[in-house]
């Protein structure tokens, strides 16, 4: 009779089981490969060296794998400490008992077929499936079942190995989940890559012009993407998510960089995931770009006031002053206006509202709060 055993590399191999040296040397002549491991045994530990059968019940048992051996009518025979830690049953409680009271309704078909293909001598290697445990819980394992033989060569039940792969699993969850996140990401930079040029160019002056505009969006929607990568790689989760403080210091931080503190922002936070996530971004990248080409951050002494709210809806209001005077604008038709219909108004159910005042413009923008994590 033959016993699996756990390699330490994962693998498994066959080893003699305590029954089976005695079963299968009975009646013949020992052989170097029947003596040697009580030969070794013996040398190692002179008078008071265990019985091979002690030796390998006690590897039996102290395998952190769970070791379980059956007849051919699936009655539990044997079964280690690492089974009863798997499946929270004691040996008193499971030997004699079928098999089957570890296994779920919906797989006992394949129990069946193990034993079909053990009754042909076969080895079923690192299956995976579900077992269920004492309290009724389920846990994945990987199972390696072989046929066990008396001292004639004739099968007469099974070992089996069952290894906890839970972990294992739920970290390829995460894994694909990552997978396919980043597909999702990769898929929608080349979309809005594609709208972004397509909207630039329709209000550019010049390819100068539409270079400099399309490098300016693009660097901002990288700093968005680098801000939210490392909850992607710490949680493995599906949206993308932030807060809006972290985002806005994250698009405003290029304006920052001379070290004055042209632009304060305060308030509240609030989370920011999904697709939300981009149409802010972008929005704000807007609000900014044209406050530095043609309001307050166009000029030194110019600053910029942001004040955030949430009762029911997101409240953010952009206040420009110490810059040129400030003229409405006729009716636009540019990047600006093109996004803020399309995101804001659109996508975001919210609103865009701006006030030239000669001090300076400010901008009201209201969005849902519920929209903001979609």
């Amino acid at each position: 009779m033959t016993k699996e055993k756990a390699m330490t590399d994962g693998e498994t191999q066959s080893s003699p089981s305590v029954s089976s040296i005695s079963a299968e040397t009975a009646g013949k002549e020992p052989s170097p490969s029947d003596t040697s491991l009580g030969d070794n045994l013996t040398v190692q530990f002179g008078a008071f060296a265990p019985s091979a059968d002690a030796w390998l019940a006690a590897i039996v048992e102290s395998s952190d794998d769970a070791i379980i051996s059956k007849t051919l009518e699936g009655v539990i025979t044997s079964w280690n400490r690492s089974a009863e830690r798997l499946f929270g049953f004691t040996a008193a409680e499971t030997i004699g008992k079928p098999i089957t009271i570890l296994i779920p309704d919906d797989r006992l078909h394949e129990e069946t077929t193990i034993i079909e293909r053990v009754r042909r001598g076969e080895r079923t290697e690192r299956y995976e499936t579900v077992r269920r445990r004492r309290d009724g819980s389920l846990v994945d394992v990987s199972l390696t079942v072989s046929p066990v033989r008396d001292g004639r060569g004739s099968i007469i039940g099974a070992s089996k190995i069952a290894r906890d792969i839970s972990e294992r699993k739920r970290e390829r969850e995460r894994q694909m989940l990552l997978l396919r996140e980043m597909n999702h990401r990769i898929k929608n930079l080349f979309s809005i890559t594609n709208a972004l040029i397509t909207m630039s160019q329709r209000s550019a002056v010049s390819t100068k012009d539409l270079a400099e505009k399309l490098r300016g969006r693009i660097v901002s929607l990288a700093r968005v993407h680098d801000l939210t990568l490392p909850n992607i790689s710490a949680d493995m989760t599906a949206h993308s998510s932030t807060t809006l403080l972290a985002l806005l210091d994250a698009v405003l931080a290029v304006h920052r960089e001379d070290g004055r503190q042209r632009i304060e922002i305060k308030g509240v936070d609030v989370p920011v995931g999904g697709s939300a996530l981009t149409s802010l971004a972008l929005l704000l990248h807007e609000f900014a770009t044209n406050a530095m080409k043609y309001g307050a951050l166009s000029v030194a002494e110019g600053k910029v006031d942001i004040k955030v709210a949430a009762d029911g809806e997101l409240s953010l209001i952009w206040t420009e002053s110490g810059g040129p005077p400030v003229t409405p604008p006729g009716e636009s038709k540019g990047f600006g206006t093109q996004l803020e219909r399309v995101t804001v108004e659109g996508s975001l159910g919210g609103s865009v509202v701006r006030d030239w005042r000669p001090e300076g413009l400010r901008i009201h923008l209201r969005v849902p709060l519920e929209k903001l994590i979609r």
